[in-house]
Formats: C-alpha cells, sequence, structure tokens
C-alpha cells in the first residue's frame, strides 16, 4: 500500500473537513429552499471515501454509488463548484442542472453517478467491470451500497455473476446503520453483513470505516486482488451517519446520545488528533486549512448562486432525440 505520510494525514484532514462543511452549506441551502427535492448527506462516512481514494488509481479506476453521492465525484476530481451548482439545478453543474442531488456524474473523472433507486447502482458496477475486462483495461471498480440494499435481488443476482465471471470489482457495503430509519437488527436474523459473501465464496469482511487507514488497508488488498485478476471481494465498511437518511427524516428511531457516542470517534477528530500528536501542523497552519475550506465553500456557494437555470429546451434535447417526435405539443425555442 501506498505510504501513509505526514502530507496524507494533512490532505485527509483537509479533504474530509471540505466534504463535511460543503454537505453543511447545502444543508443551509435546503432549508432556504435553494436546493429542491432530496438530500442525503455525508457526514460521518468521510473516512470512507479519503481511505479509498489513497488506494486507486484514479488514472483509471472507476466508482458508482448510490444517492448520497455529492462529495465522491469531488474527490475523484470533479470541481466542486460544478457540484454545488448541479445541485441547484443550474446549467453549470455536472449535468446541466438537469441530475440534481442524487445524479451527479463524470464520464471524464470516472464517476458515474448516484442512482436513486436503492440497489439499482449494483449491477451496473459489475457491469463497468465486465467492460474492463473485455477490453484488457486493467482498472477496478468500486461499487458502493448501503446497508438497505443487502435485501434486494439485484445484489444477489450480481454477486453470482462477478464471482463466476471474476470480474474486477469491489462491493463495499456502507453500513451506516439504519439503512433509511430500520436497523439491521430488525430486519435480518444475522446483523455481520460481511458474511453474505461466504455464500459466493466470495472473500469477504467487516472493516472499521470510521478510520481512514482501517479503509485504505482493506481496500488496497481487494484493489490489489481484482487487478491481478484474482476476481470481486465483498467489503463491509461499518461507519455511521450523523444526519438522518435525508433532510426530511425526524430520527426517531435513534436517540442524540447515541450520535453522540460515534462523534466521540469522529474520522475527521481522529486524523486531527495524529496530526497534533504528531506535530505534522501548528495551531496556525490547522487555522489556515481551516480558512481554506471555510472560502472554498463559499466560492462553491457564490457560484452556485450565481450561475443561470438552464433554458426549458434543454430538457426537451435531452429527453427526445427525435427532433419532431409526434407527442410534442410545441417546440420551445
Amino acid at each position: 500500500m501506498k505510504k501513509i505520510t505526514k502530507a496524507t494525514y494533512l490532505k485527509w484532514y483537509e479533504d474530509m473537513l471540505f466534504w463535511r462543511k460543503f454537505e453543511d452549506k447545502l444543508a443551509q441551502v435546503y432549508i432556504q429552499q435553494k436546493v429542491r427535492g432530496f438530500l442525503h448527506l455525508y457526514n460521518g462516512q468521510e473516512a470512507i471515501l479519503a481511505g479509498s481514494l489513497h488506494v486507486m488509481d484514479l488514472t483509471k479506476d472507476k466508482m458508482i454509488t448510490a444517492y448520497r453521492n455529492h462529495v465522491q465525484p469531488i474527490g475523484m476530481g470533479v470541481d466542486p463548484k460544478k457540484v454545488m451548482a448541479e445541485l441547484y439545478g443550474k446549467k453549470t453543474g455536472t449535468s446541466q442542472g438537469l441530475g440534481g442531488s442524487m445524479h451527479i456524474f463524470s464520464k471524464e473523472h470516472r464517476f458515474y453517478g448516484g442512482h436513486g433507486i436503492v440497489g439499482g447502482q449494483i449491477p451496473l458496477g459489475a457491469g463497468l467491470a465486465f467492460a474492463d475486462k473485455y477490453f484488457k483495461r486493467d482498472a477496478v471498480t468500486l461499487t458502493f451500497m448501503g446497508d438497505g440494499a443487502m435485501r434486494q435481488g439485484s445484489l444477489h443476482e450480481t454477486l453470482t455473476m462477478a464471482v463466476n465471471w471474476n470480474l474486477p470489482v469491489v462491493f463495499c457495503v456502507e453500513n451506516n446503520g439504519y439503512a433509511m430509519g430500520t436497523s439491521v437488527a430488525r430486519t435480518s436474523k444475522s446483523t455481520e453483513i460481511w458474511k453474505m459473501g461466504l455464500a459466493y465464496d466470495m472473500p469477504c469482511g467487516p472493516v472499521d470505516a470510521m478510520n481512514p487507514i482501517k479503509v485504505a488497508e482493506a481496500m488496497d488488498e481487494a484493489i490489489k486482488r481484482a487487478r491481478d485478476g484474482k476476481g470481486p471481494t465483498f467489503l463491509e465498511l461499518k461507519t455511521y451517519r450523523y444526519r438522518g437518511h435525508s433532510m426530511s427524516d425526524a430520527q426517531k428511531y435513534r436517540t442524540k446520545d447515541e450520535v453522540a457516542e460515534y462523534q466521540k470517534i469522529d474520522p475527521i477528530t481522529q486524523v486531527l488528533d495524529v496530526i497534533k500528536d504528531k506535530k505534522y501542523a501548528t495551531d496556525k497552519q490547522i487555522k489556515e486549512i481551516d480558512k481554506r475550506v471555510k472560502d472554498l465553500v463559499s466560492e462553491c456557494e457564490k457560484f452556485a448562486e450565481e450561475s443561470d437555470y438552464p433554458d426549458a429546451s434543454l430538457m426537451y434535447d435531452a429527453v427526445y432525440e427525435q427532433e419532431d417526435y409526434p407527442f410534442l405539443s410545441h417546440k420551445v425555442e
């Protein structure tokens, strides 16, 4: 695995703090009704992305996930201003404002979306891996899903095919405790999700996903296995989300004390503690990082606010390829 150095810790801290503050800003503007529809935030789960990116080859590896998908493309290299604009529905967004919160996408940076259908991205992730194997591209696809997707038939069909065809894919279950609002303990006799991989004779295991080092170690092994032609891995990334499933979630299924206990092992705090203990940065340097993060979030907000909405004609161009489609009552100029 690529060595974890002082620079790694400083990058992790700045990246994870930015992702957290980016999501906090989205929560703020959502309440102001500047962002509409559903909004699913990543707060608390940042160590998964930080650890994964550390061991990925961003020149060829791919990522696909569900609808909690704002910060992953930023980590993959997408301009965060464009991500913010997409959530605002502006034409400067990643999909010209047509995708919105649950559908961030960037072919250029090999991020193949957020997907609103629970488990819908799982077979697509295996499909991306199949294409890479078919065309001998030496790439690996990280396919993320939530614990709520474990009861979907598409998961089991995909695992069967992936292990049978030896596909270069890593199946990553972000077990954040409650799916939409129901714990695994209430939906399954077995609460150890990673053991599902045993049924498919697939390497599998649990990961402490509040710690980016543990994530990096597990992902590195799985990615190497896939790149070496040894097939898929099934990982249960045990994490916790501090906010609700979406902004409309009243969170009656858990207590504030439970959330507070998990905040004691916040991934950002863990990394910052190491930086301070090892004297990787002074208090002044840490404050400079904090200011850079704050300023960048403000830039993203300003860019989104000042961008224009797409023209109505774009909707017709994106949906209807046929120019004289018979059910169009009028042509928007």
